[in-house]
């Protein structure tokens, strides 16, 4: 019976995989130029032999297509795992980075340090990401602590009415550094819209240290998840020593979620959307449900992504419009079934 489980465990891992491979390359093919498959795998083992790329094709696969759909499939997995993560920790099926207004958070973070202009020499995004994983962390601080002063027993509805008027706090805000920003006002309008258009192999380097760094962590506290689900006190009575575990979960998805802001800006619906569908295919153990939501959140967010980059093209639709269309009926369609259910 062990060994069934363990052997249907890998085969849903290999046929994720393989949709992810799949999606992968659908994603370069297909753009504003459908390039043929043969010539993305010649472009790929021209690099690999080291040549440089020849014609409009390859320059196209290597320079533009590639990384930005690695791009696109790396902070899906980073957003579809902090989803996972804080409906588990908080019990909370409507929990995620833009719900609990740690998103919008980011933003404002990131839109700060582009109109103060903070910079550095070495690595000239990494003041946007700083300030937007700084002001994410903040942002689910103050969110919950105003909640806890409010409501004691840190109730759903609570947490997310104030996450919403945090949230709508903070985007008057941005609005408001809008009106100052002078010529940044293009780049400001980018994060509060999202969009991974420009993303180079700089931003996926960064992008695959976090998600790789932050996922052993955060998969590494699957049981200690598991035991938050019985109630924090059942987690607490079974050993598990809960304010640490919840400090270190909040830190490392509030850094994953600021470091994607940091690149794409604010792309919704995905943290709040994929862990409900992962579910479904999974069960609520964390242990595979958190690999899991990576996998399938990195497909979606790259089938969306290739949606706002060809439904009306040449013209290109901000990635975050798209999901936000997408996860809006996708997450009422799943609301309504598991009312049904009940």
């Amino acid at each position: 019976m062990g060994n069934e489980l363990i052997k249907n465990g890998k085969i849903k891992y290999l046929i994720l995989s393989l949709l992810l491979f799949a999606t992968i390359v659908f994603c370069i093919c297909l753009g504003s130029v459908n390039i043929p498959l043969a010539d993305v795998f010649n472009a790929f083992v021209n690099r690999l032999k080291g040549l440089e790329p020849k014609g409009p094709y390859e320059s196209i696969i290597i320079h533009v297509r590639t990384p930005r759909v690695l791009s696109v499939a790396l902070v899906g997995m980073a957003l579809s795992l902090s989803g996972a993560v804080m409906q588990g920790l908080l019990k909370n099926p409507l929990a995620d980075g833009s719900t609990l207004g740690v998103s919008t958070g980011a933003s404002l973070g990131a839109v700060l340090a582009i109109v103060l202009g903070i910079r550095f020499t070495a690595l000239p995004f990494a003041g946007t990401m700083i300030m937007a994983i700084i002001f994410a962390f903040l942002s689910l601080i103050f969110v919950l602590s105003l909640s806890y002063k409010l409501d004691y027993s840190l109730s759903t509805n609570t947490i997310i009415l104030m996450g919403i008027i945090f949230s709508m706090f903070v985007n008057s805000l941005i609005s408001l550094l809008l009106v100052f920003s002078g010529d940044n006002i293009k780049s400001i309008i980018f994060w509060s819209m999202g969009s991974l258009q420009g993303s180079t192999y700089e931003n996926v380097i960064v992008l695959l240290i976090a998600v790789i760094i932050f996922s052993i962590i955060i998969i590494s506290k699957s049981d200690e998840l598991n035991a938050f689900a019985l109630g924090e006190e059942i987690a607490s009575n079974l050993g598990v020593d809960t304010k640490k575990i919840k400090l270190i979960l909040l830190i490392t998805s509030s850094a994953l979620i600021g470091i994607t802001v940091s690149v794409g800006g604010t792309i919704g619906f995905v943290g709040l959307v994929i862990p409900h569908i992962t579910r479904l295919i999974t069960g609520p153990n964390h242990m595979k449900l958190l690999p899991s939501s990576m996998f399938i959140g990195s497909s979606f967010l790259m089938v969306a992504d290739l949606v706002a980059r060809t439904m009306f093209k040449p013209l290109e639709l901000p990635i975050g419009v798209v999901t936000s269309l997408i996860g809006s009926v996708l997450f009422v369609y799943i609301f309504s079934k598991n009312r049904m259910v009940r």
